[in-house]
């Protein structure tokens, strides 16, 4: 009675719809882990793949020793090139010199097919008056068949020139090109085995390799987990699964991180029970967060996670600040406000 009255605040009491909540014991883990090894057996000259490095999808996390490798692909890149010029030597066709070197060509040989058509007249003119013999004559016309088959054979490669390459030596020019750029792409693509990259986001958690070691084919080199979310498999009992669907939020917190509570959403229900429990597997989603480039919340961790689960019916509600749990006289208690601003304790049974 000595002190004055403390101020206090006043809210109306509401009325909502409630649900009963449960409390299920899980523990963390890594939504997506992998073992990675390497595709091809080699030598590992680098390593970089060190326990609780962060690393993102594609980020080298070995390599092997390409020496050899690369030197096949220069040979390689080399007779692509060949192939390629080869070709277009023979898409550009024919050249002017060319054309013009074959129709000189037919030029001389019927220059030489007409001296000795006059050659062989002159001696048949001296045969009919006796002067050469017929051995003689028969020499004289001799040349005069060589040179027909000269101008032919030179005639033949101006057509030749003219018309250009066949179609059938195009396409296997093409043909050699398209040979020679597989086996540029194997090379490369062997190259690229070589280095062991990281097939997605996630943290290191096991090292199985070193510089120097010899890795042979499927060797593993680093164990990786997804930790930028957090799966955790609760068992849920037949009583309460009916409760339980895809999406419900989920209130978590962790015994290591003690003051911290994360949101989480079902993600999955398994629908087949344990046997001897007679539990059902639930699984949920938790967003985790990263300090200095560790996540908050490691695999393994003890999780409490809190549902809403139960048959939803009506409740008043009152913060729980205007609630006093010893009352002298009365026990729980909650003080109303009657329409003289008078504040009066009433008792109340606590619900949900």
């Amino acid at each position: 009675q000595d002190m004055p009255p403390a101020p206090v605040e006043v809210v109306e009491v509401v009325q909502r719809e409630v649900r009963a909540g449960r409390v299920f014991v899980g523990s963390a883990s890594s939504p997506q882990e992998a073992v990675v090894g390497s595709e091809l057996g080699g030598l590992v000259i680098e390593y970089l793949a060190r326990e609780g490095l962060r690393v993102k999808k594609g980020q080298v996390l070995a390599r092997l020793r390409t020496g050899t490798l690369e030197i096949h692909l220069s040979s390689a890149r080399a007779t692509l090139e060949l192939r390629r010029q080869e070709l277009k030597e023979l898409e550009n066709g024919t050249r002017k010199e060319e054309i013009a070197q074959a129709r000189a060509r037919v030029g001389q040989a019927q220059a030489a097919l007409e001296l000795s058509q006059w050659k062989a007249k002159s001696a048949a003119e001296l045969y009919a008056r006796n002067s050469i013999s017929d051995i003689e004559l028969q020499e004289a016309k001799l040349p005069e068949k060589e040179a027909e088959e000269k101008l032919k054979e030179a005639q033949a490669a101006l057509d030749l020139a003219l018309a250009g390459p066949r179609p059938e030596r195009i396409l296997q020019a093409k043909a050699r090109v398209d040979s020679a750029q597989a086996d540029v792409a194997r090379i490369e693509d062997d190259l690229a085995r070589h280095v062991i990259r990281a097939p997605f986001d996630g943290h290191v958690v096991a090292e199985r390799t070193e510089v120097g070691q010899w890795l042979g084919v499927g060797d593993p080199v680093a164990e990786l987990a997804a930790l930028d979310t957090i799966e955790l498999r609760l068992a849920v009992i037949e009583d309460h699964i009916e409760g339980v669907r895809i999406g419900l939020e989920v209130h978590v917190t962790f015994d290591g991180l003690p003051g911290r509570e994360f949101k989480g959403e079902v993600t999955g229900i398994v629908p087949r029970a344990d046997v001897r429990t007679r539990t059902f597997p639930v699984k949920v989603r938790v967003e985790n967060e990263q300090v200095d480039g560790a996540p908050l919340i490691k695999a393994g961790m003890m999780a409490r996670a809190g549902m809403a689960i139960g048959e939803s019916r009506q409740a008043l509600l009152v913060p729980l600040d205007a609630l006093v749990l010893a009352h002298p006289m009365l026990g729980k208690v909650v003080y109303v406000v009657d329409d003289q601003s008078m504040a009066k304790p009433v008792p109340v049974k606590l619900g949900l």
